[in-house]
């Protein structure tokens, strides 16, 4: 090897035994120049596919368009709202044969733990399971802070199971607007129990209940302590309540602080006519009383339905939901309208100057609404 080409990163004591060469590039006459600078180089979008491809994709359980379809309906776009009630319709035939399970807890009582711990539990038994798990949105970026695809790894590499973290964009209650949406995705997909985790920031407990069929409240040892910050009205929604982390030197007073919310429950109107709502005790950590919690869901699917409360509790639930998106698309309007964007911000600074009151600035703008549409 002669030494033009030996290069200057070879052993000079043994330049023979180096695998690489430099050769001398030479430009040909009449060679373009390939390079240019300042070029910045994006990633060609993949197109979107179309309403066919998702419906068929989600019935296949096709785990990408399935992703895929719960993005288009959580979309705010407007170019993407008729394509996913499209869809949604398409869909509809095909959901509703899932449990419907809300899971909440006090800040600590390990809910992710447990909806893991649960899930795998569910997956061995050859149940497929849905987790839809609410995070707070973040003010600068607007995507979820919690990212409990990081906090449930086990389950989240299982095939038998779909996690799907959602931001709550601002909602009232930390529910996102389209959780409805992405669960009947989910049970169109033939996804057999759909478990949705809340934040536990006070009032979304009362909106995850009104999408649900089952209502259980984590919470931790202690119960005197506990019971003074906690609210008889969460309470009252549960149909169960758990005492998480009953392992180790806990399991005694776990068993204890079972016993102190039954005596409780006892004095509280049932969350589910003909249905005794009581504590269990249960450990992520050793499984124990997992299946317990499942034969108490199981019990209470059958008894709901043997005495049709269930399903009545079902079509409570859709006529809720009309309800509220009726509220939505009127704000919705009602902020987007030209004359109100205008307006708006005048009356804002009249009624922060003390010009003019709260109620004739709202009159003044809805009077403005209104016009454009009489």
């Amino acid at each position: 090897m002669t030494n033009e080409l030996i290069p200057e990163w070879s052993d000079p004591k043994e330049p023979g035994k180096c695998n690489s060469v430099v050769r001398k590039g030479h430009e040909q006459e009449g060679q373009a120049i390939s390079i240019q600078k300042n070029i910045r180089f994006q990633k060609r979008k993949d197109q979107e596919p179309s309403v066919q491809e998702l419906y068929e994709g989600v019935l296949k359980g096709d785990r990408s368009l399935l992703a895929r379809a719960i993005t288009l309906v959580e979309s705010n776009a407007e170019q993407h709202f008729q394509k996913a009630q499209t869809l949604l319709q398409k869909l509809l035939v095909h959901s509703g044969n899932a449990i419907r399970i809300g899971i909440t807890g006090v800040p600590g009582a390990g809910k992710s733990t447990f909806i893991e711990a649960f899930g795998m539990y569910l997956c061995g038994l050859g149940l497929r399971v849905a987790v839809l798990a609410i995070d707070p949105s973040s003010k600068l970026s607007g995507g979820s802070i919690l990212g409990d695809k990081t906090r449930m790894e086990q389950l989240s590499r299982n095939q038998r199971a779909f996690i799907r973290p959602s931001p709550t964009a601002g909602k009232l209650g930390g529910v996102h607007r389209k959780t409805r949406e992405a669960m009947l995705i989910c049970e169109a997909a033939g996804f057999d129990v759909i478990l949705i985790e809340t934040v536990g920031v006070g009032q979304s407990e009362v909106i995850i209940r009104d999408m649900v069929d089952f209502f259980m409240l984590l919470v931790l040892t202690g119960a005197g302590d506990e019971l003074q910050g906690m609210k008889k009205g969460i309470m009252e929604l549960a149909d169960a309540i758990i005492v998480h982390k009953a392992d180790g030197p806990n399991k005694q007073k776990a068993e204890q602080t079972k016993e102190e919310y039954n005596r409780i429950l006892h004095f509280l109107q049932p969350a589910t006519k003909g249905w005794a709502t009581k504590a269990f005790t249960c450990s992520s950590l050793t499984m124990e009383g997992v299946n317990d919690i499942w034969k108490v869901i199981k019990s209470f699917e059958q008894t709901g339905k043997n005495s049709g409360v269930f399903n009545e509790r079902r079509k409570i639930q859709l006529r809720e939901w009309l309800y509220s998106m009726i509220t939505d698309q009127l704000q919705y309007h009602f902020y987007h309208h030209h004359g109100v964007k205008d307006l708006l911000p005048m009356m804002e600074n009249k009624v922060i100057a003390g010009e003019s009151t709260v109620a004739t600035a709202v009159e003044s703008l809805f009077q403005t609404f209104l016009s454009s549409h009489e």
